[in-house]
C-alpha cells in the first residue's frame, strides 16, 4: 500500500519541509558525485550506535564529525533512488499538513527531535551495532504519528498492487498510518535491522516521540483528532 496524495488542504506555504526535501537532495546529489567515495562518507555521516562515547579514525582524505553530530548529519544521507524517493514522498503528503498545524519553527524543532529520538531509540535497542544508519524515515515517523493524530479521518489515496495491476484507492489516514505502524512493529519484532539492513526500531522510536510530543507542539486551533479542512481557509 503506496500513498500518493491526500485530500486535506493547509493553509500556511510548507516552507520548511520543501526545505527538508531540497536539502535531502541536494546532498544525495552530492553523495552520487562521490562514486566509489560514497560508501566512506555514509559510514562517517551516518550514525553508529557502536561508536557512540568513542572517535572514529576517518580513512585518508575524509574528515571526521563528533558521534553526537551524526545523529543530524544522517537524517539528509541516503542510500539510494528508492530510499531517498519512499521517504520525500512520505513527507510531501503528510509534512505540509502537520507544518500546517504547528508553525514552521515549532515544525522543524519537532522534526529534528523525533530523528534524534528514532536514532537514540536504536542505540538503546542494539547498542553494540557497527552498521550506520542513514535516512530521514525515523524523524518522517513522527511527522506520521502527528498527522494521524491531528487528521485521523484525512482521506489517503494509496495504490494497492493486486498482482501486476495497481489499483487506485482513498481510504483514512488512520488505517494508512496504523498499516504502516503495525509493519514496522512485525518487521522489528521477527526480523530487525541485521536482516533488511532496515532501522525498524529507529521508525518505531520516531514514531512514539512523534505521538508524545504533539499535543506539545502544535498550535491550539488544531484540536487532536480533528476535522479536516475542506478549503485553503478552513
Amino acid at each position: 500500500m503506496i500513498p500518493i496524495s491526500d485530500d486535506n488542504p493547509a493553509r500556511l506555504v510548507p516552507v520548511v519541509t520543501w526545505a527538508i526535501i531540497l536539502s535531502c537532495a541536494i546532498v544525495f546529489a552530492w553523495e552520487l558525485s562521490l562514486g566509489r567515495g560514497m560508501a566512506p562518507a555514509l559510514a562517517l555521516l551516518g550514525f553508529t550506535p557502536a561508536a557512540l562515547g568513542h572517535a572514529l579514525l576517518p580513512p585518508p582524505g575524509y574528515v571526521s564529525v563528533p558521534v553526537w553530530a551524526t545523529i543530524f548529519t544522517s537524517m539528509f544521507l541516503h542510500g539510494g533512488f528508492l530510499h531517498i524517493g519512499g521517504n520525500m514522498l512520505y513527507l510531501w503528503i503528510f509534512g505540509n499538513n502537520v507544518e500546517d498545524a504547528m508553525g514552521h519553527l515549532r515544525y522543524l524543532l519537532f522534526y529534528l527531535i523525533c530523528g534524534v529520538a528514532a536514532a537514540l531509540t536504536l542505540a538503546a535497542i542494539n547498542p553494540a551495532s557497527p552498521v550506520p544508519m542513514i535516512g530521514a524515515s525515523g524523524a518522517i515517523s513522527g511527522v506520521l504519528a502527528a498527522y494521524v493524530l491531528l487528521y485521523p479521518r484525512a482521506r489517503v489515496t494509496v495504490i494497492v498492487p493486486l498482482g501486476i495491476i495497481l489499483y487506485p484507492m482513498k481510504i483514512s489516514a488512520i488505517w494508512v498510518v496504523g498499516f504502516w505502524f503495525v509493519l514496522q512493529l512485525l518487521s522489528a519484532a521477527l526480523g530487525g535491522q541485521a536482516d533488511s539492513g532496515v532501522a525498524w526500531w529507529a521508525h518505531i522510536g520516531g514514531f512514539l516521540a512523534g505521538g508524545l510530543l504533539t499535543p506539545m507542539f502544535k498550535s491550539a486551533q488544531f484540536p487532536l483528532f480533528g476535522e479536516v479542512r475542506r478549503g485553503p481557509w478552513g
